[in-house]
């Protein structure tokens, strides 16, 4: 896929853009989205998504823009997922609803941030090493298998642990603490001493979470386009709006109960087509159908296909009072 470099440009400026006004200028009225509001936001930005893949297809043909699309719905599904971690850690540490959305501005930038820095990482070591598809392949059926024991395991065990992870653990034996919000602040000085606020343990934990998804959707998403503007542009077409998001379906995320099984196939088929496309690279594949290259075509249908009847699935079994996430 030819870019020019002003392209590159141009599109960088626009998304960071329209980024930055949602959450310097947006974010900065702490408050609770109207459903409106959130509704209208969300609507506009997966419409601006829909348009740009257009836009790649009448311009550089179906194949890159059914990459796109893949890598988006894939990017997003993860990111609803990782919505759903923000709520139980939401939770779990009783953020007030007026500092939520301070909190969902800073993981987005976290998020945006750690995805930045992979993605680099990521297209220096696929355009060098070959073999490194077989490790990304590897480590997304990994992936798929936790995801499936987490869900059979799931319970309030696992809640906790999404809030109380090593790394808060460690910071909340090192250093002192408040016991209520203090606003926004991280820390607060009293009778000369330094406490951190839970906020900072909310920041800590949505940073340690972030960090986690991030190291599962880069590899995802390369597992479905190798071309650097269409990993960059996807991912943060996928990180447009999930603030407003959150409010919006803050409810129907806990009837999405499988959506973590719907994931897990999703990661396990990018992970085996990964691991075919470094066979093709070498020629060990060419007895398989395609050559080992699974078309995106294919690719697409499946991560439709899976994310409809894991949501169909997922709202029958809440309408019935079934499922974990109860």
């Amino acid at each position: 896929m030819d870019v020019h470099l002003y392209t590159w440009a141009i599109t960088a400026v626009v998304l960071i853009a329209v980024l930055a006004v949602d959450v310097f200028v947006i974010g900065r009225n702490v408050h609770e989205p109207t459903m409106k509001e959130a509704g209208t936001f969300v609507g506009i930005v997966v419409a601006a998504a829909v348009v740009f893949g257009l836009g790649v297809w009448a311009t550089a043909g179906g194949r890159y823009a059914g990459e796109f699309f893949a890598g988006w719905l894939t990017e997003y599904s993860l990111s609803v997922d990782n919505l759903f971690i923000f709520l139980i850690i939401m939770s779990k540490l009783a953020v007030p609803r007026e500092l939520q959305q301070y909190a969902l501005t800073v993981g987005i930038i976290l998020a945006l941030i750690f995805r930045a820095v992979f993605i680099a990482v990521g297209a220096a070591a696929i355009s060098r090493f070959s073999w490194v598809f077989f490790i990304f392949g590897a480590f997304l059926v990994y992936t798929a298998w936790k995801l499936v024991l987490d869900y059979r395991a799931h319970g309030d065990e696992e809640e906790k642990d999404a809030a109380d992870n090593a790394l808060t653990r460690f910071v909340n034996r090192r250093f002192p603490s408040t016991e209520n919000f203090e606003g926004r602040s991280l820390t607060v000085v009293r009778d000369g001493r330094r406490y951190i606020t839970p906020m900072m343990f909310v920041i800590i934990a949505l940073g340690s979470t972030d960090l986690l998804f991030a190291l599962d959707s880069i590899p995802a998403i390369y597992g479905l386009t190798q071309e650097p503007y269409l990993v960059f542009t996807a991912n943060v077409f996928a990180l447009m709006g999930l603030r407003q998001l959150y409010f919006l379906i803050g409810g129907l995320l806990q009837k999405l109960i499988y959506l973590s099984l719907g994931l897990s196939f999703i990661l396990a088929f990018i992970g085996v087509k990964l691991v075919l496309h470094a066979m093709h690279e070498y020629h060990w594949a060419d007895w398989a159908p395609f050559g080992g290259e699974i078309p995106i075509w294919l690719s697409l249908t499946v991560i439709i296909g899976t994310l409809v009847i894991t949501t169909v699935a997922s709202l029958a079994a809440s309408s019935r009072g079934a499922g974990p996430r109860e």
